[in-house]
Parts: C-alpha cells; structure tokens; sequence
C-alpha cells in the first residue's frame, strides 16, 4: 500500500478492500483512495472561494465524499449481488439435477460450470482450477465463499459444505435453499414495481410538468414580451 493509504483507518481500508474484490471490480484502491481524497479537497476549495463560508464546503465535501463512495464501490457490489443470485436460480437447480444422474460433488459442479456460462459458473470453474493445485474441494469452497459478496448464495455455499461434511442430501438441501432464492427474487421484483408509481412521479415533477408549464404559459409570456417592444 502507498502512503495514501495512511490517511484511513485499517478497517475502512480491510471494507474497501472487501467489497472491490466481492464486486469484482476492476477498481485499483490506492488509485480510488487518491482521487477521493483530490476530488473532496478540491470541492472544499472552490466551494470556499465561491460562497466565503465554511459550513457550505463541509456539507458539500461530506456530500461528494460518500457519493463517490457509492456510485464507485457501493454500487457495483450490489449490482453484483443481484446479479449472482439471478444466476444463481439457473446455476443450483442445474446443479441439483445433475446431481440426480452422477452422484458425485466435483464432477456434478464440473458438469455444471461446463454447461452454463454466467458470472456464478465462472466462480466456481476458479474452484475447480484450484483442486488441480491440490486444494481439497472444502478449502476451495470455502475460498469461492470469499469473492461471493451475496448472504443468500453464500448460504447455499455453505450449505453444499456442510452437507457433503456430514453425508446428508446434496440434492433435497439445494432443492430448498434454491426455493428461498426463488422467493427473495419475486420479492425484490415486487419491491421494483411498487418503485414505478414513485419513479414516474418524480420524473414528471422534473421534466413533464415543466414542459406542460412552458405550453400553458408560453404564449402569454411572448404577448407580453410583445406588449412591452
């Protein structure tokens, strides 16, 4: 780590350094810690200059600072959280059923990953390259469980672990946990439309209603900048 890193505290930094690699992002940390801190100290400033008060650039560098945050970091992560455990309802029940035909863990996911190609399977394929390195198929579970930034697919991970510890039902276990994955979807789908009404009125206060305004008023605003040439 450079020297910027000093300025943060080794928690925020273990965060960051957390959600880039979950996210996948191609994010270096040191460059993004670099150009926050630039882009922060230089809003204080012109904000200073432009307004003579110290209470605006506060506000407003507190403001760009966890905004950048967000749109950089935060934002990417949750994208791929949805994105996993889209994937995942395609990638567990293909699991499940390849399962039923060859009873085997490995070769059932090698069989998986082979035949579906999303962002989920890819994962894994990085846990079946590292078998061939000697890890054992717990250990490389375990280190996918690490780059998966969703609770739910994790949990589903988890689950596969245990399960093949303790020699229970792969199959029965994943039908279920795939069945709660199904529901978090529907849910946040629903979550999506009762969005809508809230979107489409936001976007009729900024755009709509200013252009209804403008044909309503606009020719009594052009009579009377007539009136007064």
């Amino acid at each position: 780590m450079s020297g910027i890193s000093r300025i943060y505290s080794k928690k925020e930094i273990a965060k960051l350094e957390d959600k880039i690699l979950k996210a996948d992002n191609k994010v270096r940390l040191n460059t993004f810690l670099l150009q926050r801190l630039l882009i922060t100290v230089l809003s204080f400033v012109v904000i200073l200059y432009y307004t003579q008060n110290y209470i605006y650039p506060i506000l407003g560098v507190l403001i760009i600072y966890y905004l950048i945050t967000y749109l950089i970091i935060e934002v990417p992560y949750q994208k791929r959280i949805r994105l996993l455990e889209k994937e995942g309802l395609e990638f567990f029940n293909v699991l499940a059923l390849t399962l039923e035909n060859n009873k085997n863990l490995e070769r059932s996911i090698e069989i998986t990953t082979d035949n579906i190609d999303s962002n989920l399977s890819n994962e894994f394929r990085k846990c079946l390259f590292e078998l061939k390195f000697g890890k054992s198929l717990n250990e490389a579970l375990i280190n996918l469980k690490k780059r998966i930034p969703s609770e739910t697919v994790n949990s589903i991970i988890l689950n596969i672990i245990e399960t093949n510890n303790l020699g229970g039902n792969i199959i029965e276990s994943l039908t279920g946990q795939v069945e709660l994955l199904r529901e978090k979807q529907i849910q946040y789908t629903k979550e999506q439309i009762n969005k809508i009404p809230n979107k489409i009125s936001i976007i009729s206060v900024l755009f709509i209603l200013p252009l209804m305004l403008l044909m309503i008023l606009g020719p009594m605003i052009l009579k009377l900048m007539g009136g007064l040439i």
